[in-house]
This record gives structure tokens, C-alpha cells and sequence, in this order.
């Protein structure tokens, strides 16, 4: 057969294909999601999570060395407070449970890169992930939180800050109450392309942040909607957010491809909770080589156009990189 084409010349062997490789991953660019909660010398396994735990501050040094051994320099922290209040206040208080972690994290791992989520959902008493007005989530007083919650943690150490809440203009509060207060290089990572979506539910039971009624569809997407998503995304663009993040990863895919191509700044991809259990658990059961699995989605969201990639496997993918099994 007369073939001047071949693609399978470049396959031959793994030396040329990790030359001619399209898709290259680095331990940089990993996000490890960590759960901070009140109280001392606790370390809880979360059960809908396994291998995944929330730490006292007091013991998260634990985790911290793990992942600067495992190569993994940026962790962003979810706070469990021990007190929940209508308007959520342990959210922006100097003390916060995040506030303490931030200050206690800068010290001991001056060299980690400190990334903090910003929602109200883990620190109200309804589990929304802003201030109610009767039963429906009130933007526009929200906003105001939101930005003090995110000067709250910049004060306290943060290097970046990532608002989830999902709130219209919440971009342009906190960016103008950072600069107002002098942190005018502090990036900000906006999940601007966030939808309602399934795929939370053990995020929801590590957080303790399930909403006491409804849900949250008036304020995260339609899983449905594409073009929506283009539009939340310019629009934070246009805000001021720096960073641009599409949540959950495996199911949007293209929604990380088509964000890629409209924006001029990084996107990142969130491989939420489900995503996680659901390898684990198929692994449990024998049913799929977990290592492989895990590769292999993480590779998928950095081909469709990802830069920055926050997963629970962040330690296990850094080895596998750092010992060349992906990457």
C-alpha cells in the first residue's frame, strides 16, 4: 500500500511521543482545594471523600508539607466555622476560620501560594451564598459582604482570592475594594462560568454548606446554557478578574474550550467533588486503574484549553508528572 502520511510514525515510541506531545502539564500549575474548621488538634476524614480531610489549624501544617513534598505550591483554603448566622459573619470576621489559617500558613509555609474561596454558602445558617431577603438571595446587598470578605482575607495573608457565589457585579465590588485599600496587585480568580450542577453534592457534606431550603439556580447556570456562560465570562473579564474559572471540569469541557478562545486571560477549571468520588469509588470496587483514570481526565481539561487546574488529586498528579507518567 502506497501511504506517504502515516500518523503512526509518531507513536513509535514513548520518547517521540512525549516529544511531539501536544498537551504538557506541570506541578505549577496545580490547586489543591483544602478544608480548614474550627477547633484544635482535629483531623476529620470526610466520608463522601476519601483520602480527603478537614484540618484544625493547628494541624494543617500536616497537609501543607505534604503537598510542597509532593511538589503542589498553591492551596486554596474552604473555611467550616463552628458558628453560622443569618448574614454570615464568620466570613469577613479578622478571625475567622479562615482568616486564622491564612495568617498561620503565611508563617509556616512562607513559600505556598495562598488562594482563598469567597462565598457566604459555608458560613450562613440558610446555606445560601448570600444574604436573604425573605427566601430569595439578595445581590445587591451581598456584594458588600463579599468584598469585605475578600479584603478580610487579603489583610490576613492572601495572595489571591477566588469569589464562587456566582452574584452579578461581585467582581467590580471586590476589585474596587481592594484597590481602594491599597491591594491593587492581588489577582482575583472569578468562577464566572459556575453552574448549578450535580457533581457538588460531596463538596456540599464536606463543607457543611447544603442550602436549608431550595436551591441555588437563580444565582448558579443552567448546565443547559453555553452562550451564557461566554457572557458571564467576559463580563468578569470586564469587572476586573484576571483569572477566569469554568466549575465543574469533566461535564464542561467545551465550555473551558470556548472560554479559552474568547478571553485573553488564564482559565482555570475546578475538578470538583463528584468528579473525585466517583474515580474513587470505581476504584474501590476494582473497576478502573485510578492513577490512569486520574491522568487522563486531568489531561482532558488542560486540552481543551485550561491553564490551571484545581483537583484533589493535586498531590497524586504532581508525582505522576514528576516521575514522568504524564505531563
Amino acid at each position: 500500500m502506497d501511504l506517504t502520511i502515516r500518523p503512526r510514525r509518531l507513536r513509535g515510541s514513548e520518547t517521540l511521543r512525549r516529544m511531539v506531545r501536544e498537551t504538557r502539564m506541570d506541578a505549577a500549575s496545580l490547586i489543591y482545594p483544602m478544608f480548614v474548621m474550627d477547633g484544635e488538634n482535629k483531623v476529620d476524614e470526610i466520608p463522601s471523600l476519601p483520602g480527603q480531610y478537614r484540618y484544625t489549624v493547628d494541624r494543617m501544617d500536616e497537609e501543607l508539607d505534604r503537598l510542597e513534598n509532593a511538589g503542589v505550591h498553591a492551596v486554596m483554603f474552604f473555611g467550616i466555622p463552628a458558628v453560622k448566622d443569618e448574614v454570615g459573619s464568620q466570613a469577613y470576621s479578622p478571625e475567622g476560620i479562615v482568616q486564622r489559617a491564612l495568617r498561620h500558613a503565611r508563617v509556616s509555609h512562607p513559600d505556598m501560594y495562598l488562594i482563598t474561596d469567597v462565598c457566604m454558602c459555608e458560613y450562613t445558617s440558610h446555606g445560601h451564598c448570600g444574604v436573604l431577603c425573605d427566601q430569595y438571595v439578595d445581590n445587591d446587598a451581598s456584594l458588600a459582604l463579599l468584598a469585605q470578605t475578600a479584603l478580610s482575607h487579603v489583610e490576613a495573608g492572601a495572595d489571591m482570592v477566588a469569589p464562587s457565589d456566582m452574584m452579578d457585579g461581585r467582581v467590580r465590588a471586590i476589585r474596587e475594594v481592594l484597590d481602594v485599600s491599597g491591594y491593587v496587585t492581588t489577582p482575583i480568580m472569578s468562577y464566572a462560568v459556575k453552574y448549578a450542577s450535580a457533581f457538588y453534592g460531596p463538596f456540599r457534606d464536606a463543607a457543611g454548606s447544603a442550602p436549608a431550603f431550595g436551591d441555588r439556580k437563580t444565582y448558579q447556570m443552567d448546565f443547559h446554557n453555553r452562550h451564557e456562560g461566554i457572557k458571564e465570562a467576559l463580563l468578569d473579564v470586564r469587572e476586573g478578574a484576571d483569572i477566569i474559572m469554568v466549575k465543574p471540569a469533566m461535564s464542561y469541557l467545551d465550555m473551558i474550550r470556548d472560554v479559552r478562545e474568547r478571553i485573553e486571560v488564564p482559565v482555570a477549571a475546578y475538578s470538583v467533588s463528584g468528579e473525585y468520588a466517583m474515580v474513587k469509588a470505581a476504584a474501590a470496587n476494582g473497576w478502573i486503574d485510578e492513577e490512569r483514570i486520574m491522568c487522563e481526565m486531568a489531561a482532558g481539561v488542560y486540552r481543551a484549553g485550561a491553564s490551571i487546574l484545581l483537583t484533589y488529586y493535586a498531590k497524586e498528579l504532581a508525582v505522576c508528572i514528576r516521575e514522568g507518567k504524564i505531563g
